[in-house]
């Protein structure tokens, strides 16, 4: 089928917008379904100067409809004009735009040597390839709304991820697509026949497969607290007094709590200068930890000595003594001793810290008001009662990263974030959507405390058993369990990458050699 230029520009185009309208808050993901069928459509058949432009529209238009808040969050909190807000988040577009146009090209290659049905078969490993090349590009992975995340809808769909991670319902997404997309360039009965059977296949299990899953059993409770402060990019030196009266309202509804139900206090992520290093916040959450009899998860901002190697010295610019910040979890036992703590490992680049900033002098305001914290190294395992494994905010994202929990025997999974940054955005809802997968690869119940929402408990299988209101200060009783079983997720990592890389490959290499004059 021969498309016009328009044509195939208008299919890439509404590729883009479909994908991104699949996500919070616009929330119509069967849009996902057709949205990469369009792109192949829009890639087969397209001369080799101008096949890269599709993928490349495509990509510009899905980022900057499915993450406006990038630019809000860049001009309320990162002092950004909010025409360099949006110039910034048109970067986004034309950087995925860069990754993305490979995909066109490459389908439109294969196609042309070796015909559209080895090409259609090369799409889903090549777009589950490109989203974890996404993940993995230096210091600015973004594996945000990766396509897969589109049928978080349904529960039983949402169970290939034990086996495969995200990337499998990425694959079966991209697979469908282009499974439609042959069919219309074929226009043969009997591949029709075989999108309608796929189809009803699928609806069947998305729909009624979700009353095969199993329930799962609760046997303990947390008290997670939602702290609901206001985000502000600075805070004044006298911010600990001048909450006081709210911090000591929140000491007392997690000793109240806990004592009405003895169990877990969890605190956010930081949402304000929140260090044990600061004497009256410490006594504080020692307190809590005494007086609710029991252990008590808190974030905080902890500065620890720099450890140098014996006969190594000290820097220039401090030949005294040299701290580190870290974004951390710290667990405090009954007595008010702490007895673990995790740094976060992943940070968020121009957020946490400034990737190259020696390099970036540009950016000028923009990097000089950036935290500096310093990444942890290890996924670090706490205990109470049992073991359980901690991740900050960002983090969540990173599918290969939270598995690291499980793998080193977390029998629990417990998610501290503050999306305050995020205003009422799309946001939080999306940043939930993700973590919640991650407890599903791993079939752990996940703890997922916030500063103003989304406070959760979730179960292994993806349930929402239990959620606190938006932006309200209180606690939420949560459930959860432990288990200790290893889901093949958790055990081989991100195979299903690996093999859409050696696939795509392979096909590649194929369509170098001699052409193919059928399709």
């Amino acid at each position: 089928m021969n498309f016009s230029r328009h044509t195939r520009a208008l299919l890439a185009l509404g590729s883009g917008v479909a994908l991104a309208l699949s996500f919070p808050d616009y929330n119509l993901p069967l849009l996902a379904w057709f949205s990469i069928g369009m792109l192949v459509l829009a890639s087969i058949g397209a001369p080799p100067r101008e096949a890269p432009l599709y993928g490349f529209l495509h990509a510009f238009v899905f980022y900057p409809i499915c993450l406006p808040w990038i630019a809000t969050v860049m001009n309320q909190y990162g002092s950004v004009p909010p025409l360099l807000s949006i110039g910034i988040l048109s970067l986004f577009g034309i950087a995925g735009g860069i990754i993305w146009s490979t995909f066109s090209a490459s389908i439109a290659f294969v196609a042309r040597r070796k015909g559209i049905g080895l090409a259609c078969v090369l799409a889903p490993f090549f777009w589950v390839m490109l989203e974890f090349a996404r993940t993995h590009l230096p210091y600015i992975g973004f594996p945000w709304n990766l396509t897969g995340y589109a049928a978080r809808n349904s529960l039983a769909l949402l169970q290939i991820t034990p086996v495969t991670g995200i990337w499998g319902l990425s694959f079966l997404i991209a697979a469908f697509g282009s499974l439609l997309a042959y069919a219309v360039l074929k226009r043969q009965p009997r591949v029709w026949k075989i999108v309608a059977a796929a189809t009803i296949a699928l609806l069947v299990i998305a729909i009624g497969g979700g009353y095969l899953v199993p329930k799962a059993e609760a046997h303990h409770v947390a008290h997670l607290v939602q702290t609901n402060f206001p985000q502000s990019e600075h805070y004044p030196s006298d911010w600990m007094q001048l909450h006081s009266g709210e911090l000591d309202q929140l000491a007392q509804i997690s000793i109240d709590a806990a004592k009405m139900t003895p169990g877990l206090i969890v605190w956010p992520e930081v949402p304000a200068p929140f260090s044990l290093q600061d004497p009256p916040f410490a006594a504080r959450m020692v307190r809590i930890a005494k007086e609710s009899g029991g252990e008590l998860l808190v974030g905080v901002v902890d500065w620890q000595h720099v450890q140098r190697p014996a006969g190594a010295q000290p820097s220039a610019q401090n030949q005294e003594n040299e701290w580190n910040a870290y974004n951390s979890a710290v667990l405090l036992d009954p007595s008010g001793r702490r007895t673990y703590s995790y740094n976060k490992v992943h940070l968020v680049p121009f957020g946490e810290y400034v990737p190259l900033r020696n390099w970036l002098t540009f950016a000028g305001r923009l990097t000089a008001d950036i935290s500096d914290f310093t990444p942890g190294v290890d996924y670090t395992i706490g205990h109470a009662d049992r073991p359980f494994g901690t991740f900050i905010c960002y983090e969540a994202i990173f599918p290969n990263e939270i598995r690291q929990f499980a793998a080193n025997g977390a029998e629990l999974l417990i998610n501290i974030s503050n999306d305050g940054w995020f205003g009422r955005s799309a946001a939080p809802a999306q940043h939930l959507m993700m973590a919640r997968v991650r407890a599903i690869e791993s079939r752990r119940w996940l703890l997922r405390d916030t500063n103003n929402g989304y406070t959760v408990s979730v179960d292994p299988y993806g349930r929402i058993v239990a959620a606190l209101p938006t932006d309200i200060r209180g606690e939420l009783e949560a459930p959860y369990d432990f288990r200790s079983n290893i889901t093949p997720y958790v055990r081989f990592g991100d195979w299903l990458c690996w093999l859409s890389i050696l696939v795509s490959a392979a096909i590649l290499a194929l369509a170098l050699s001699r052409p193919n004059t059928h399709s």
